[in-house]
């Protein structure tokens, strides 16, 4: 039925061009409309970054009840053993409702599935805030939202506080003294060291969000002073940059005491296959820096996790956190997802499925809905991504190897820009003033977004005709499908493959609609819809000719991943990789993207950046890096007796909404807790025991 109706639309609007198609002439690039208006988007609370934690010392500190009994039960140390010499405090004077007080759990309905615990070596765990419940990393990004923007700068985290050289080409960080992984073992450099260099630097892991060398800049290296003190030297002078890098999910250490003896190069005879799948999602208890330790795993049921007794962070009264002692995970679907939060059966979800905006509004709408709703700025856009190599990445046949010459002809990617009905394309996943056209580049509402300098190819089907002519491409056989020119691919049907994540409905929604519109222009899209995980190897191994993917937070904040804005290194773009060579055949246009992003990176002066990014928004647009497709806001939804959720927080933004509300000092009032702990009154057990413990 969408295929039909975007056909019947794009029937209807060539007929609407037809007196003009006798002209023969294309429609020129302009500037793009302003998004619609749209009132119901929330506005944060800035602060300045010492308004959200310090780290320091208090006169005493709290726990739980129950916790407190192991403790005098001798099953446990006492609470100021388990804490660091100074933990992380967070300031009640920040929080939206004041201290909290312990209990209840989070309930998350999450569409993936856990692979594993060792997300170092690319295991997922599942997404949907798992991953950042377990996690800690040496900086911090989600809060930064409500951060003044004269002060944006990464938070600290497992690094409390850094120093560069005078010459800007080392950086000394300073790691939190005395904090402990759940099962009590100190958290030392060796983690950090162990996960850059058997990891990071290692070619035979892939750890799960890509980080490579060249994400912390070529030839970075990382030493250790002691053990609690890490030496960065860079090539670049004060490339502030990669300390960004250095947050979610890119530089989160996991347990080395654990890890590093299951490695190749510390265990003899071990593969690399071996190392990555050695702690199943069975395995319980393993040991996590972050708030919470997974207890319980059913395979296509439940993740249960248990509080971390020794968790790190406290409030500025004493109180060891996280509030909430348990969360857990439903292994359903992204779509139940958004169903169950605003039923009430489950407590959370970034509501990101344009689809269901506005049956969501109208539940929520009702004064005794469980859940409200809470939409931030439009920072979801999604992009149909050609793929740019053309030398040799993902091993092309001779078909594909002409398709990303095609991709690499400017009029090509121009007629398929022309070709799309971005208007159209968003009011097929949702009526109203919700998504707005998104040409490509940085978004339409955010920090570096020059909108004159921003090239749009709006709607035109004979634009988009005449620029296939002179791509050389022309329907021969008459089949209503253009062939490649005599010599090329056996002059057969210019005939593509589309990559697309099926685990999401918007994702399909969206790839469907742009085959529909490559009909009428000619060319046979072939979806190759595949789930989170298969995409992502698809993608990651060059076997695609276009992919519609949703962008990454670079676009965003730009001052975070800015790497990723551009084929800066060999493995750096999952759009332009380097061929079995090792080198990238950048077009001129690219290396002056790349050049643009370098430059912006090496400068601190906020004017120059500022006309950087104009450069960079041009040569993106213009050239169509990425064919920008829609953009739209997303949407908290979040159980009403929740507290502590700061106004205003995006669903997605430096990081995702789990992290951006800092659960771990999200509560629930005792009046309003309900009976809903899985594991009441126990803590994790051993690494690799049953499950938790208790009294």
């Amino acid at each position: 039925m969408r295929k039909h109706l975007f056909a019947l639309g794009g029937a209807g609007l060539l007929l609407g061009v037809s007196i003009i198609a006798a002209q023969a002439q294309i429609v020129p690039p302009t500037t793009p409309p302003d998004p619609p208006k749209f009132d119901a988007q929330g506005t944060p609370n800035f602060v300045g970054a010492k308004d959200l934690y310090e780290y320091g010392t208090l006169p005493e500190y709290h726990e739980p009840d129950f916790v407190k009994a192991f403790v005098d039960a001798e099953r446990l140390p006492p609470i100021e053993e388990r804490l660091p010499k100074e933990p992380l405090i967070f300031k009640s004077s920040n929080m939206p409702d004041g201290i909290g007080v312990y209990g209840d759990v989070m309930r998350h309905v999450i569409g993936g599935r856990p692979e594993g615990w060792n997300y170092m070596a690319g295991q997922s765990q599942g997404w949907g805030g798992i991953d950042m419940g377990t996690m800690e990393c040496l900086t911090r990004t989600g809060p930064l939202f409500e951060i003044k923007a004269d002060e944006l700068a990464p938070l600290p985290n497992l690094a409390k506080s850094w120093e560069w050289s005078e010459d800007g080409h080392q950086l000394t960080m300073h790691l939190i003294e005395g904090a402990k992984w759940s099962d009590g073992v100190p958290f030392t450099t060796e983690d950090a060291i162990f996960y850059w260099e058997d990891n990071v630097l290692d070619p035979n892991v892939s750890p799960l969000n890509g980080a490579t060398p060249e994400t912390f800049g070529e030839g970075t290296t990382l030493t250790a002073l002691d053990d609690y003190t890490l030496l960065w030297t860079f090539k670049e002078a004060f490339p502030k940059q990669y300390i960004y890098q250095m947050a979610y999910g890119t530089f989160c250490p996991g347990p080395a005491h654990i890890f590093k003896p299951l490695h190749p190069k510390y265990k003899a005879g071990a593969t690399y296959d071996e190392y990555k799948n050695a702690i199943p999602p069975e395995y319980l208890n393993i040991p996590v820096m972050g708030a919470w330790v997974p207890v319980e795993y059913r395979p296509d049921d439940i993740v249960v996790m248990r509080r971390n007794p020794y968790y790190w962070k406290v409030d500025d009264q004493g109180n060891q956190l996280p509030y909430l002692n348990e969360v857990q995970y439903r292994l359903s679907t992204w779509a139940d997802r958004d169903v169950q939060a605003v039923a009430g059966t489950g407590d959370f979800s970034n509501l990101e499925q344009a689809e269901s905006y506005v049956e969501a509004l109208k539940r929520s709408a009702d004064p005794a809905a469980p859940a409200r709703l809470a939409f931030g700025a439009r920072t979801i856009g999604y992009t149909l991504f050609p793929n740019l190599s053309g030398n040799g990445w993902g091993e092309p046949d001779e078909r594909q190897q002409a398709i990303r010459e095609l991709n690499r002809n400017d009029d090509f990617r121009k007629a398929i820009s022309y070709a799309i009905d971005r208007q159209r394309l968003g009011e097929a996943l949702v009526k109203g003033p919700f998504t707005a056209i998104y040409p490509g580049g940085l978004y339409a509402g955010t920090t570096y977004y020059d909108k004159d300098s921003t090239v749009y190819y709006p709607y035109s089907l004979e634009s988009a005709k005449e620029l296939l002519k002179k791509a050389g491409l022309e329907d021969t056989d008459g089949n209503g499908v253009v062939n490649f020119p005599a010599g090329t691919a056996g002059g057969a049907d210019v005939e593509i493959t589309l990559l697309a994540n099926a685990d999401y409905q918007t994702d399909k929604n969206l790839a469907e609609g742009v085959i529909a519109m490559m009909e009428p222009l000619g060319i046979r899209v072939i979806a190759n819809f595949l789930t989170g995980t298969q995409r992502d190897a698809t993608e990651q191994a060059g076997k695609f000719d276009w992919r519609v993917a949703r962008n990454g937070a670079e676009l965003i904040a730009v001052v975070q991943n800015t790497v990723a804005l551009a084929p800066t290194g060999p493995q750096i773009s999952n759009s332009h990789r380097a061929g079995t060579d090792g080198t990238l055949d950048l077009l001129p246009w690219e290396q002056q993207l790349v050049d643009t992003v370098n430059a912006f990176i090496a400068t601190d002066d906020a004017a120059k950046r500022k006309e950087l990014m104009k450069q960079y928004q041009k040569l993106y647009t213009e050239n169509l890096f990425g064919i920008g497709l829609t953009q739209y806001p997303g949407a908290l939804i979040i159980n009403k007796r929740f507290a502590n959720i700061p106004a205003g927080a995006p669903i997605f933004m430096f990081n995702w909404a789990e992290d951006n509300i800092i659960r771990e000092r999200v509560y629930v009032p005792a009046d309003k807790q309900q009976n809903y702990e899985l594991h009441p009154n126990t803590l994790p057990g051993a690494p690799g025991s049953a499950g938790a413990e208790s009294l």
